[in-house]
Order: C-alpha cells, then structure tokens, then sequence
C-alpha cells in the first residue's frame, strides 16, 4: 500500500499538491442501490408518491452535489466538471432503485469524489422524498465503479 498522501509527516491533515501533475481527461463512475418496500417502488412507478417526480429531483440533486464536493468534503480540490450525469433506474431484482453517476473534467486530479457524492447526494434525496411511505428503505453498496485518466490509468471494478 502506498503512503497516505493526505497525511503530513507530523501526521496533519493537508490538501495535496497536485500542481506537477500532468493534465489529462479525467473521468469517473460511481453506484449505489436504494433499497426499498416494493409498494413504494410500485407507488414511485405509478406516479402516486405525495412529493411528485421523486426521480427527476433526485437526479438534479445528484448533479447539484457534484458541484459541491470540494465544499462538503474538506480535502478535495474544487474542480471545473466538464459533465455530470445521474441517472436512476427502478429494479424489481432489488426491490428499489439503481443509481449512477459520471462526471468528467479535464485536469490535475481525478473526480472519484464527485461521482461519489452525486450518487449518494441522488440516494438520500429519494430516501428523503420517500420516506413518509417506507420506513424500511436503506442505501446500499456505494463504491467507484470505474475512473480513468491520470497518473494511475484505467481502472474498472470486477
């Protein structure tokens, strides 16, 4: 394992120089499930849910959060994002909800935080709109499924 580059050597949190990096296409993909009752993934199917289009404010919010990563967690590197996508899918498998999110720039450090914090940004805000009718829901399995660009490369989750 590699040394923790978040760490100084007093062992002090510090934001990472990143100014000698090479500026390269950055791109990330992150998911996470939303688990739910399967009369609330009927009612979000129905279009009977009592906050409205619970799909189409999630995603937004997904969006929205990306933006706002370097605010929310104290070390990332505020980013000009080049593309932000979430996208949400109903799964009866589940019983809930698919969530993803890709976000890409051009730039010194990667956008695996951002495509985290869209994704569970997007989870809570259906958590959030649905949970007057499922008291059971759980947000589940939020990880980095794919990043490319950068001084590491190509990466994709098995």
């Amino acid at each position: 394992m590699n040394k923790l580059t978040h760490i100084d050597d007093q062992g002090r949190a510090r934001m990472v120089d990143v100014g000698d990096k090479a500026v390269t296409r950055r791109r990330a993909e992150a998911r996470c499930l939303l688990r739910c009752a399967p009369e609330t993934l009927a009612a979000v199917r129905a279009g009977s849910t009592p906050k409205g289009n619970v799909i189409t404010t999630a995603e937004l919010a997904g969006v929205m959060a990306a933006k706002r990563t370097a605010d929310l967690i104290p070390l990332c590197h505020p980013l000009a994002l080049s593309h932000v996508g979430v996208t949400i899918a109903l799964d009866d498998d589940v019983p809930g909800f698919a969530l993803q999110a890709e976000v890409s720039t051009t730039g010194q450090t990667g956008v695996e935080m951002e495509a985290l914090t869209a994704v569970t940004v997007a989870a809570l805000t259906l958590f959030d709109m649905l949970k007057a009718i499922d008291k059971t829901m759980r947000i589940d399995a939020a990880h980095v499924s794919a990043k490319s660009g950068g001084r590491s490369g190509d990466w994709v989750a098995a």
